[in-house]
């Protein structure tokens, strides 16, 4: 099937009207050259890109005709420096807001990222405290040390306090946390920033020492930011623009698009399989913790109401608000920071449910470490 597939892709390059990477073979035949492109991770391996691991190791880029590397991230990469870089990769995961500063800090010059595909629906990021500091809302944060990253990882948690009315430095001190949870554990912050599919969980990987067992929900304060108001919009596949009005870049970015959506449509219904390709990509993190953040990870894609890649104009909207209103932005954003027809083209051609309509999340059982 695939290789009647990639004869059609070849034949429609051929007349011109797509470039599928085909070269003439002996006696008139076609062969197929995959394309090469590079993906930036915003992070080290781990399920919180299952979909794009899993559509490497299940084959969905191959059967694009593509071949994807992926660029690892990290607590000392910033991705969206790397993805704006004009020999830099075809594609970019990250936070919209940080990619947005980014472009409006260079004029839209030396960063010209443009939102392709929205993955993630749904902020998870997170506050957690321990029930005795008794901070339930951002309004409490007043007097204490309230941790966050860097990078523009911090935008929901200052412009939640914003939001309250309080002013860093004068009402509350904040604290650059590392990118785990152990300024919490040690209770050297009153308030530490997490993520549901990673640090959350690892505070409940850990021994309560008072007790000798593994920390439980009960004993955290857990401050929602899509509850507050003040989620923005995270995961999301950039490409520059130079790149994209390239002969053929647009075609490609719509196979690179639907081979991972297809892989975010199987790590929902096999999410077991995409934890053990996910530990086969190298991750440094245990079984136990990439199973729970596969856990968390779907529900943050699934239900995808108008199909997984497509940017919510509301969504948009209130991440667009909340920046200018509390400062992230100078200005809105050009027309065009956003679009849907490459998500659209990809979903047109893909088997199955892109939606999710019906997802319900699974359980997942803590263990020690996350191993």
């Amino acid at each position: 099937m695939f290789r009647s597939y990639a004869r059609w892709l070849c034949a429609l390059a051929i007349v011109g009207l797509i470039a599928a990477g085909c070269s003439a073979a002996p006696g008139g035949s076609t062969t197929t050259a995959a394309t090469k492109v590079r993906l930036q991770l915003q992070w080290v391996p781990q399920a919180q890109f299952a979909g794009e691991i899993a559509a490497k190791a299940e084959g969905f880029y191959q059967a694009e005709g593509l071949d994807v590397t992926f660029v690892d991230g990290g607590p000392n990469v910033a991705n969206i420096t790397v993805g704006c870089a004009k020999d830099g990769p075809e594609f970019t995961l990250g936070w919209v807001p940080k990619a947005l500063v980014a472009v409006e800090a260079n004029g839209g010059a030396d960063c010209d990222l443009v939102s392709i595909a929205q993955i993630f629906q749904r902020s998870g990021t997170r506050s957690v405290s321990w029930t005795t500091s008794n901070i339930t809302k951002p309004e409490d944060f007043r007097g204490k040390k309230v941790g966050v990253w860097d990078f523009g990882n911090e935008y929901e948690v200052t412009a939640g306090a914003k939001k309250a009315g309080l002013t860093v430095g004068t009402d509350y001190t904040r604290v650059i946390q590392a990118f785990d949870m152990s300024a919490l554990l040690k209770k050297e912050i009153d308030v530490a920033e997490a993520m549901t599919y990673n640090e959350y969980a690892q505070v409940l990987e850990a021994k309560n020492p008072a007790t000798g067992k593994l920390y439980q929900p009960s004993d955290l304060n857990v401050i929602d930011w899509n509850g507050v108001g003040t989620a923005m919009l995270q995961d999301a596949v950039f490409a520059r623009k130079a790149w994209l009005s390239q002969t053929g870049s647009e075609d490609v970015a719509v196979r690179f698009l639907r081979a991972t959506f297809r892989g975010w449509m199987f790590c929902r219904d096999n999410p077991d399989k995409c934890v053990e390709h996910v530990l086969a990509a190298g991750t440094t993190l245990g079984k136990g913790h990439q199973a729970w953040q596969m856990n968390e990870v779907n529900p943050l894609i699934w239900p995808s109401p108008d199909g997984i890649g497509i940017t919510s104009q509301a969504a948009w909207d209130q991440t667009i608000k909340i920046a200018l209103d509390f400062g992230v932005l100078k200005a809105a954003p050009a027309t065009g920071a956003f679009r849907n027809d490459l998500a659209q083209k990809a979903l047109q051609n893909i088997t199955g449910d892109t939606k999710g309509a019906s997802f319900v999340k699974g359980t997942v059982q803590v263990t020690e470490g996350g191993n």
